[in-house]
């Protein structure tokens, strides 16, 4: 082989990789560099010093948070989950205009993430669109309310994240042989055993892309929890972006995303290999 057709490959591949080894893998050795570092906090000069001790103390101190988080960015993928994939699947094998229905859903998401919430808010308040109204008719007492409760955060994740979950779900159901469905049914298969023998399987991908990309951002959100929760609905994302910008902790700070994000891995991988075994499980 020549020596240019060897090479081609990396080069093409090097601006990607570049790119990361300045924007992802430097980033996280710095980030976990500064969580074993002992900072100064009026000079925030640091030097490293092994410091272990920062990660016990970060969950001992936050574990509610991140058991929180957990919580609430589940039920929002979940929710996201249950509300995708009808509405991903009517659009790929029913809808005629699929190009126009997606840009329809894409449509609110052109506004800012921080303008939605403060939207939600506005929606969500004791005397808003929605609660003023039900009140206004007596269908709700005068002293309910939504607005600094896990409810409303759970909600403003599931609401700012559902792209993030229809378009994963949309492609993989798209992407369905129609041949094959429709040889399961030359088979007698019902509808609803064809959707479940034979498009469930092959939209495993999709679900599984769909749950990544909303519960691995959601878990880090702090902007929901800002504005749609009270000082009891904090998340981790909250306790980071303190500990960096209003104490600059940046040792804590840093410790509590290593964390976060070992937790997220891990979490990741026993979903993948659950939702890999469960596939297996439904060929044979």
């Amino acid at each position: 082989m020549h020596p240019r057709k060897r090479i081609a490959p990396y080069l093409l591949g090097s601006p990607a990789g570049l790119w990361l080894t300045l924007f992802f893998l430097v980033p996280l050795v710095t980030l976990l560099s500064l969580s074993l570092q002992t900072c100064d906090p009026l000079t925030l000069a640091c030097r490293l010093t092994w410091h272990w001790q920062e990660f016990s103390a970060s969950i001992a101190d936050y574990h509610a948070q991140f058991v929180r988080s957990l919580l609430y960015a589940g039920s929002a993928t979940a929710i996201d989950i249950v509300v995708s994939f009808p509405l991903a699947y009517w659009i790929a094998f029913r809808a005629r205009r699929k190009s126009v229905f997606l840009l329809m859903l894409l449509l609110p998401f052109f506004v800012s993430f921080v303008i939605r919430t403060l939207l939600w808010q506005f929606i969500l308040s004791d005397q808003g669109i929605v609660l003023g109204t039900l009140k206004a008719v007596r269908l709700l007492p005068e002293n309910f309310h939504v607005l600094a409760t896990g409810a409303a955060v759970v909600a403003g994740i599931a609401y700012n994240y559902l792209p993030f979950t229809v378009l994963p779900l949309f492609v993989a159901l798209d992407r369905v042989d129609r041949r094959v469905v429709e040889a399961a049914h030359d088979l007698y298969a019902t509808r609803a055993v064809a959707f479940v023998r034979v498009i469930l399987p092959l939209a495993i991908p999709g679900l599984f892309a769909a749950t990544l990309l909303t519960f691995v951002p959601a878990m880090g959100d702090f902007v929901n929890a800002a504005i749609l929760g009270g000082t009891s609905n904090t998340m981790i994302g909250n306790i980071i972006q303190t500990q960096f910008l209003v104490f600059s902790d940046y040792p804590s700070g840093s410790a509590l995303s290593a964390l976060l994000m070992s937790f997220m891995l891990v979490g990741v991988l026993l979903y993948s290999r659950l939702l890999r075994s469960a596939t297996i499980q439904e060929y044979l």
